[in-house]
């Protein structure tokens, strides 16, 4: 994996993962930026969430589980005035006909293997979730 982060004015950049997909990166315009994209931080989060909702998919197809809606809704803190996410807790939202204790089972092994989430926990960020059934 590889990324290019070219400056293009004030606070903003764009980011770039060398296979032609690239986003504005900076900050809002009560931190001197012009909003026109997330900050770096919020992409790490972005990022987080996206993970899950990827890992559970794989997981599930895997272990022969159906749903039709999933969303990852992500809430990430700083707590302590730290000077980067501290804590993250999210939400799985699902709708399934699966019995809850397969898809909790399906969660676990995500959260063991969702590369982002292995990241954070060993950057020491404390990681909660939960499960709508919906």
């Amino acid at each position: 994996m590889k990324s290019n982060s070219l400056w293009t004015r004030k606070f903003q950049s764009v980011v770039d993962n060398g296979r032609n997909h690239s986003m504005v990166i900076d900050l809002p315009e009560a931190k001197g930026g012009i909003n026109s994209g997330p900050t770096a931080l919020e992409l790490c989060v972005m990022s987080f969430s996206g993970c899950v909702g990827t890992i559970f998919a794989m997981v599930a197809e895997k272990m022969r589980l159906s749903f039709d809606k999933m969303e990852v809704e992500v809430n990430a803190e700083q707590k302590n005035n730290a000077p980067t996410i501290s804590d993250i807790h999210f939400v799985l939202s699902i709708r399934t006909e699966e019995e809850k204790n397969k898809i909790e089972k399906c969660l676990d092994h995500t959260l063991n293997t969702c590369p982002v989430g292995v990241l954070f926990k060993q950057a020491g960020v404390v990681v909660t979730s939960e499960i709508k059934f919906l």
